[in-house]
């Protein structure tokens, strides 16, 4: 296995995660230096707080995630990093830290698509992916639809237009008073309510692209109109305004692009009601279908060091090194 592990580092957002990963997709050893408890008090990310406890955590991180694993940094092939998109400072802090370790290691860094690490997310620990494949990719930053011929070729079916899935979600939370990350709560609370709200369905029939800026707005103006509907019955509506929209436009997507497997991944991917819906609607169309372990379906170094194999399998290693420092530069 020497000389075939990535260590993979992930800053994009609040999380500071790394990893040690093979080309198959074993995890050696994954660390995760949450900020919940730094962001939880203003309700969402704030961007400054964020970089300052990636300086602090990043190589405390690193020295662990190579504990774990049991090898040194002379048994790794290569350092992969996210480049973007992301916070302007938690990537910085994670790309200066790769070229600082890869200078002192002598392992060349490779700067990784953050939207491409979750692609790979769903062959971590166990290869599952098909090709072609469509894939829905549902996060806190990102809703969008992709159809995937082979590793290397994909291309863009529809994207939102405005707040993503997991924001959407987050904000809610916010309004229904369930702290943040909003996501997980409002699903759990959503079990115990029943569809009973009639939200809109934004852009449900418009093709395959999104928009959940609406979506939001209804929640509010509904809870300003009826103080006494239970917050069980408002998630459950919602969320249930949520699948019609991502599985309504899924089925589209599958339709017109043949397809043998369908790929969720982002930290939405984590949701039971879309496990669930996403299931129902690979059955009825005997289509394959991937999803990541639920630990992986959020940001993490795994996810970033195996799409780093991609990087390196299709040569494109000088393009990505190029790709860091344009990144660099723009900064």
């Amino acid at each position: 296995m020497v000389n075939d592990i990535i260590l993979g580092i992930e800053t994009s957002c609040d999380d500071t995660a790394v990893a040690l990963v093979d080309s198959e997709g074993n995890i050696l050893s994954s660390v995760v230096a949450s900020q919940l408890d730094v962001h939880a008090e203003f309700g969402g990310i704030y961007p400054e707080f964020a970089a300052r406890a990636h300086i602090t955590a990043i190589l405390p991180a690193v020295h662990e995630t190579f504990k774990i694993a049991k090898i040194a940094p002379r048994d790794i092939k290569a350092i992969g990093v996210t480049r973007g998109p992301g916070l302007i400072g938690s990537l910085l802090v994670g790309l200066n830290t790769a070229k600082g370790l890869g200078l002192a290691w002598n392992k060349p860094v490779i700067g990784i698509n953050h939207l491409r690490g979750h692609l790979c997310s769903a062959d971590l620990e166990q290869k599952k992916v098909k090709f072609p494949a469509t894939v829905l990719l549902v996060s806190g930053g990102h809703t969008l639809l992709a159809y995937m011929k082979n590793s290397a070729e994909i291309e863009l079916l529809g994207s939102t237009s405005d707040d993503s899935v997991g924001e959407c979600y987050d904000k809610v939370g916010r309004m229904l008073g369930l702290g943040y990350p909003g996501g997980p709560a409002v699903d759990r609370l959503a079990m115990k309510g029943t569809d009973s709200i009639p939200f809109p369905r934004p852009v449900i029939n418009k093709g395959l692209e999104f928009s959940f800026s609406g979506l939001k707005s209804a929640v509010a103006r509904y809870m300003d109109a009826n103080k006494d509907t239970s917050n069980a019955d408002i998630a459950a509506s919602f969320v249930q305004a949520v699948m019609d929209v991502l599985i309504k436009k899924s089925h589209l997507a599958l339709k017109k692009n043949p397809s043998q497997s369908f790929v969720i991944v982002g930290g939405v991917a984590a949701s039971p009601q879309l496990r669930e819906e996403v299931r129902k609607l690979c059955d009825k169309l005997k289509i394959e279908l991937c999803l990541p372990p639920m630990r992986w379906s959020t940001d993490n170094g795994a996810m970033i060091a195996l799409a780093t194999f991609d990087y390196l399998n299709l040569s494109i290693h000088k393009k990505a090194v190029a790709d860091l420092q344009l990144t660099m530069n723009d900064f």
